[in-house]
């Protein structure tokens, strides 16, 4: 599984093992158009051999998508034009506060740390993506 964390400046990617076990950090995407992202996205999907594409979401206390949630639904729909590769939306709702935090806790600069919470924030949604999946089995 391949998952998306969208930006309004950078893209961050995360790959599952062929298992679907864990999630690890694979590269940040620089955000050019919704099309063109959304084409690298898909290409990189398919070298990948993904089975699944899962785009971060956010949403706002009352359950609607926030204004970054409706671009990342815009996104996976541009996405889904581009692959036949199933593309589902989740909820992203404290990745990059849980990137931040654990890159904090590893000691990064401060100066890096902005690198490295977009593929970071990815790899949180995946992975709560990927427990969820197992507990519904």
């Amino acid at each position: 599984m391949l998952a998306v964390d969208p930006g309004a400046k950078r893209i961050g990617l995360a790959i599952s093992d062929p298992g679907g076990v864990i999630a690890r950090p694979l590269t940040v995407v620089r955000h050019v158009a919704r099309e063109i992202d959304a084409a690298t996205i898909a290409s990189i999907a398919s070298e990948n051999e993904v089975g699944e594409i899962v785009v971060g979401q956010s949403f706002d206390e009352e359950g609607r998508p926030t204004l970054e949630g409706r671009r990342a639904a815009r996104l996976a729909a541009a996405i889904r034009k581009q692959t036949d590769i199933p593309v589902v939306m989740w909820d992203e709702a404290f990745s990059t506060s849980t990137a931040s935090e654990a890159v904090r806790e590893l000691g990064v600069s401060r100066g890096k740390r902005r690198t490295h919470l977009d593929e970071l924030a990815a790899t949180v949604i995946l992975q709560s993506y990927l427990e969820a999946k197992r507990g519904a089995a």
